[in-house]
């Protein structure tokens, strides 16, 4: 699990959604506000974040630190004036007041109705740094005008608002039935730069699930330490090792 600690100098602000910060110092003050009025905060939960957003303004030599629920990469990106970025839902950490996190709209219509979760993204406009949060280990890719790139909408982390995102039907029937991947895939167009993810949440959320017992089962104090046994030696594997991020 890496965390992002960042020196603040007086006066500098820095804001996350709820939930983030982890440890700060007493030069930092906190504000929680909907980040611009009441529709901003709607727009922001529609997007599968908060309502509110936490300002952390310091008032002297400040230090603060966010991390993420879920083990991951944090990628920190300098945008310059009206630079974007599109990225999933669960992406944003933090950024710098400056830079602003509202709703990204879909263009085509097919991918809002069969896109799943991926189909909710949102867009952080520079200037400014943000730090983005992904899970699993990351992986970067550069699209040429046109190239094509078919991905599991879950695996979607990062992308450039140059790469064209829609939704296409696998083909084949036995690979729809049997594949296990799901109907539908996204389809990245170039050009523009993508970062991917390997580990979604919901796989992460499926693969412990299995090891946790129905109903009858829990109910023996064998069956739960048995269970708590190996939920930990999932966590265990998921959350062994950590990094730590210095700004």
């Amino acid at each position: 699990m890496q965390t992002v600690a960042i020196d603040l100098a007086p006066g500098e602000i820095v804001y996350s959604q709820t939930n983030s910060m982890c440890w700060m110092n007493d030069a930092i003050e906190m504000d929680t506000n909907t980040g611009g009025g009441l529709l901003t905060g709607l727009m922001r939960s529609f997007t599968g974040g908060s309502f509110f957003i936490t300002e952390f303004k310091s008032r002297g030599d400040g230090h603060v630190a966010f991390a993420p629920r879920f083990p991951g990469t944090i990628l920190p990106v300098t945008l310059g004036a009206g630079q974007s970025l599109i990225c999933r839902k669960e992406t944003f950490l933090c950024a710098e007041k400056s830079v602003t996190l509202e709703l990204a709209w879909q263009k085509r219509i097919g991918a809002g109705f069969f896109g799943g979760t991926g189909f909710i993204l949102q867009k952080v406009t520079g200037l400014g740094t943000v730090f983005l949060d992904l899970s699993g280990e990351v992986v970067e890719k550069d699209l040429a005008p046109g190239e094509r790139l078919l991905v599991h909408a879950g695996h979607v982390g990062v992308m450039d608002p140059t790469i064209s995102y829609d939704i296409q039907r696998v083909t084949g029937f036995k690979n729809m039935l049997f594949g296990g991947e799901g109907l539908f895939l996204a389809t990245l167009t170039g050009p523009g730069h993508v970062a991917l993810q390997s580990m979604p949440i919901l796989n992460l959320a499926e693969e412990i699930a299995q090891y946790i017992p129905s109903a009858p089962e829990a109910s023996g104090a064998s069956g739960g330490v048995a269970t708590a046994a190996a939920v930990g030696s999932v966590l265990g594997g998921l959350f062994g090792s950590s990094n730590n991020n210095e700004s």
